[in-house]
């Protein structure tokens, strides 16, 4: 029987409240449901039982109910109860998903992931269940701390690295905590990650867009500003690396400023025809925070993440971080770390490398020389040029035949127009057709 959870409006009557909350009730419920008995309700809502038997026999009457002996009081099939439908007027369905900066979930490792977790419950119940360190239980760090310098080129030690819920969390730590730092102004790339002109802006921050060009993100226009986001081993959405005359570049004037630098390296495992860029925060740790998660290389729904701070402002993000959520689920990043030290993460990254490689090349080879495509050497998704075309339109034909993505447009205003096609988020049995679905979409749209 159901919890019903009753508000009696009693300045109409005990009787006349009850029956107008019971039918409030019974809207919910699907047909069937059995109710509460007459003493059992009485007794919760503190009213006699005859005025429960008397609600409840005058809603038989009016068809809400039905009471027949033995099988108590029931929700009768006529009851009106809501379309929890979607709408008619929603948007149309995502037959074929190719938003970027999502991965393919069908490849999750499960039995992987599974026995990590089992491992970690018999090995370190109370790291996993218990209240832990803000940063995150120690055996992660370390083990992530060994990972971040062997892949990535990352100089910290574990006391440096914060885990969190994601490559948002750790964004919105570092910049609430510059913010409460006296920092008042903070850069940001444009096309970027979407979120971060909102992040900015709620911690109180002027806003500073920096342009981005064939060489990434244009930082001689950062001029006074406090810090400054960027994702340079492979610009989001763009996919064009920082080049290295602007690293060095980016690095002198954030220690002539005193400034910062917050590192996004989304995605720095998928990189395909050219050796992988190291990390930046390896050139500069000491100006540099370094954010990165397995949303694309396990799945976003973990919400596994981690920020690299500068040893001076460790003690400041720790503090924003325990007011934010005390710690992050400590028996995913222990069973993560256990995925690292006994090789099962390595091995799903290659595997997933090689599988985007090929929807890449699959993707680039679909849209031929009909369309002019940016830079597609890493990342999951690849910038569409749309010349002269409204993109808005070009959308919305996509959409109405079940094929989802986003335009240029939706990273920064003042953009030319573009689709940004995300070549990872599509099941692996489903690639062909998403693929084909894509290419026929575009046709109607006279492309």
């Amino acid at each position: 029987m159901p919890d019903l959870h009753l508000v009696v409006d009693r300045s109409r009557g005990v009787r006349a409240g009850l029956e107008h909350a019971l039918r409030e009730a019974i809207r919910t419920l699907p047909p069937g449901t059995r109710l509460p008995s007459s003493r059992a309700l009485a007794t919760e809502l503190a009213v006699a039982r005859n005025t429960v038997a008397e609600a409840y026999g005058q809603l038989v009457q009016e068809g809400y109910l039905t009471g027949d002996r033995g099988a108590g009081t029931r929700t009768a099939a006529t009851a009106q109860v809501p379309d929890r439908r979607a709408d008619k007027t929603t948007e149309p369905p995502i037959l074929h998903d190719l938003r970027p900066g999502r991965p393919d979930v069908s490849t999750f490792p499960v039995a992987a992931w599974s026995s990590a977790s089992r491992q970690v419950l018999n090995t370190r119940p109370h790291e996993a269940l218990q209240y832990d360190d803000a940063r995150g239980p120690a055996y992660a760090r370390e083990v992530l701390a060994g990972y971040l310098q062997r892949v990535r080129g990352v100089q910290a030690t574990p006391d440096q690295i914060i885990l969190c819920t994601g490559v948002r969390q750790a964004t919105g730590l570092f910049i609430r905590t510059i913010a409460r730092l006296g920092l008042t102004s903070f850069g940001y790339e444009r096309p970027g990650q979407a979120a971060v002109p909102e992040q900015v802006l709620r911690a109180g921050l002027d806003l500073r867009p920096i342009p981005v060009d064939e060489h990434g993100a244009v930082v001689g226009e950062l001029g006074d500003a406090g810090g400054v986001l960027l994702t340079p081993a492979s610009q989001f959405p763009t996919g064009v690396p920082l080049a290295p005359n602007r690293r060095t570049e980016v690095i002198a004037w954030a220690r002539a400023r005193d400034a910062v630098i917050l590192e996004d390296d989304y995605d720095g495992e998928f990189r395909y025809d050219r050796q992988p860029i190291g990390a930046l925060q390896g050139l500069a740790p000491d100006v540099v925070a370094y954010a990165g998660s397995a949303s694309k290389t396990l799945a976003p729904g973990l919400r596994l993440g981690w920020l690299v701070v500068p040893e001076r402002l460790v003690g400041a993000v720790i503090e924003e971080k325990t007011w934010s959520d005390r710690h992050s689920d400590a028996l995913s990043q222990l069973t993560l770390a256990t995925l690292i030290a006994n090789g099962a993460y390595d091995r799903h990254v290659r595997a997933s490398r090689l599988r985007y490689r090929h929807r890449r090349d699959d993707l680039i080879r679909a849209l031929g020389n009909d369309f002019r495509t940016g830079a597609a050497a890493a990342g999951l998704q690849v910038v569409v040029g749309l010349p002269g075309q409204d993109e808005d339109a070009v959308l919305r034909t996509l959409a109405g035949q079940g094929v989802v993505t986003f335009g240029l447009s939706h990273f920064g205003t003042g953009l030319p127009p573009a689709l940004v096609l995300g070549y990872g988020a599509a099941p692996q049995h489903a690639w062909a057709r998403t693929l084909s679905a894509l290419v026929g979409a575009l046709r109607s749209a006279h492309l």
